[in-house]
C-alpha cells in the first residue's frame, strides 16, 4: 500500500473493493494494528495508536478473519467466545453474560455447547463475529465475510452484519460479491495497486464505469439488468428491490402512454 488515506465514521457500513492483490486485507489488517504503517499513522477515536497502543486498537476495532478456523481456539463455542473477554480480564459472571449476549445477538446462542470446528462456514463466521462483539467494539472490521459461503449461509451472514449495525456498530467488510456490497453498504471504497482509486455511495460507485475498470470490476447484476433492459437509470437502481420497482415504474409508464394512444380521440 501507498498513500492511502481512509476513515470510519460512527454509524456506517464502508465496503471495500477490488481485485486480488489490490491491498484490501492488508489495509484492513491496519485497522487494529494487527499490522502497523512503516510510514503514517492509525488514529482511533481521535487518539493515534502508538507503539504498545495495540491493545486499545485491537479492542475498539474488532477483526473477523477470512478463515474463520484461524480464530476459533477454544473446545466449545461458549468457551471461544469468552476467550477475549478473558483476555482483557472480564471474568466470572460479567463475561458469561457478555458472551451469551453477543451469541444472541448474532442469532448462535443455540451454538453456545457446540464444538467449533465442527459447525458450518456460516456458523463458524458468526461466531467468529460474536467473540468479536463480546469486546464491545466501535468498528467491527470482516475480511470477505461471504467467502466460500452457500447462499443460504451468505444470506445468514449478511442479515447478522446488519443487525449489528443497526444496534450502532459501524462496520468495514472487504468484498467480491458487489451485489451484497450494494445491498448493505454506506458508502463504497474501491482500492486498485495498493491505493484506494475511489469512494462515494453504491450510487455514484456503480454506475461510474471508469472508476469500475480501474479495479477491473463489472458493477452489480441490478445494474447491468437495468441497463440491457433499457430502463431509464436516473435513479440509478443498485439492488434487487430498486430494479424491480424501476421496471414496475417502467411498466406503469407503458401502460399509461397505450391508454394515452388508444384512447377515444386517438
Amino acid at each position: 500500500m501507498h498513500d492511502v488515506e481512509f476513515s470510519v465514521y460512527p454509524d456506517e457500513v464502508v465496503a471495500l473493493l477490488g481485485g486480488n492483490g489490490a491491498g484490501k486485507s492488508t489495509l484492513l489488517e491496519h485497522l487494529n494494528a494487527t499490522l502497523v504503517p512503516d510510514e503514517g499513522e492509525l488514529v482511533i477515536e481521535g487518539t493515534p495508536v502508538a507503539n504498545g497502543d495495540e491493545r486499545r486498537a485491537r479492542k475498539t476495532v474488532g477483526f473477523v478473519f477470512q478463515d474463520a478456523d484461524a480464530q476459533l481456539v477454544a473446545p466449545t463455542v461458549r468457551d471461544d467466545v469468552l476467550f477475549g473477554l478473558q483476555n482483557y480480564g472480564v471474568s466470572g459472571d460479567e463475561a458469561i453474560e457478555r458472551a451469551r449476549d453477543a451469541l444472541d445477538a448474532v442469532d448462535a446462542g443455540h451454538l453456545e455447547d457446540r464444538i467449533p470446528h465442527y459447525l458450518s462456514g456460516g456458523e463458524k463466521r458468526l461466531v467468529g463475529l460474536a467473540g468479536v462483539l463480546a469486546l464491545q467494539p466501535s468498528v467491527i472490521v470482516l475480511d470477505e465475510p461471504l467467502a466460500g459461503l452457500d447462499p443460504e449461509r451468505s444470506r445468514l451472514v449478511a442479515r447478522q452484519i446488519e443487525q449489528v449495525h443497526r444496534d450502532g456498530v459501524s462496520v468495514v467488510l472487504s468484498t467480491h460479491d458487489l451485489d451484497f456490497a450494494a445491498e448493505v453498504a454506506d458508502r463504497v471504497c474501491v482500492m486498485a495497486d495498493g491505493n484506494i482509486v475511489g469512494c462515494g455511495t453504491p450510487r455514484e460507485v456503480f454506475y461510474d464505469d471508469e472508476l469500475l475498470a480501474t479495479a477491473n470490476l463489472h458493477p452489480p447484476s441490478p445494474v447491468r439488468v437495468a441497463r440491457s433492459a433499457g430502463l431509464d437509470t436516473s435513479e440509478r437502481p443498485v439492488t434487487e428491490s430498486e430494479l424491480a420497482a424501476a421496471i414496475a415504474d417502467g411498466s406503469t409508464a407503458d401502460r399509461t402512454a397505450r391508454a394515452v394512444t388508444d384512447g377515444p380521440d386517438a
